[in-house]
């Protein structure tokens, strides 16, 4: 039942999964082709147009909506400051790799941020097909190498929903710990 569905929908999933934050779904992805359920190449062009065209549209909705847009968005002010001061830092590197900050709405945050500030439409191009490259290939891998890991250790081929499952746990897992940290961060800082 599961493996009918992934075959039929699984790359559909992946471009919408893409589309937003997406690592937990590269990653089942990535675990997926390892078991076979999908082929490692189709994920990896879907996972990359998925990703790059989201980060696209967010640029473009920054660039024709402005400031206006965001100021409508109150909980992305946090992230817009911590945004703002890793671009003033770290320019183009971190136009390429923002989407690897395990930081939640950096990835939406950053293309509509650069948009509205008018940063150059072909740079953006440039620089996200590159980071969308470099995050759908270390991304996928992981996934891979995660549904290696659980097949070795089971000592068996993992089964789909034992591969959704171990995905699930390691997304709350990272969530869980971020929450963390950026408490006990936040703790600190009110000292």
């Amino acid at each position: 039942m599961i493996e009918e569905l992934i075959a039929r929908w699984g790359y559909v999933a992946i471009v919408f999964g893409t589309l937003f934050e997406g690592e937990t779904t590269l990653l089942a992805a990535g675990a997926m082709a390892h078991r076979g359920l999908l082929s490692l190449p189709l994920v990896l062009a879907v996972a990359f147009f998925g990703g790059v065209l989201g980060d696209q549209i967010w640029f473009q909705i920054g660039r024709h909506f402005g400031q206006p847009f965001i100021d409508r968005r109150p909980a992305w002010r946090r992230r817009l400051a911590f945004v703002d001061r890793l671009l003033s830092r770290y320019g183009t590197m971190f136009v390429v790799l923002f989407r690897f900050l395990p930081v939640p709405l950096v990835r939406t945050i950053t293309p509509v941020l650069l948009g509205a500030r008018g940063y150059p439409v072909m740079r953006f191009a440039l620089l996200n097909v590159a980071g969308g490259a470099l995050w759908t290939v270390l991304l996928t891998a992981a996934g891979w190498g995660l549904g290696a890991a659980l097949s070795s250790l089971i000592g068996r081929p993992i089964r789909p929903k034992e591969l959704l499952l171990g995905v699930l746990v390691l997304g709350v897992a990272s969530w869980l710990l971020y929450l963390l940290i950026s408490g006990l961060r936040r703790r600190r800082e009110d000292r």
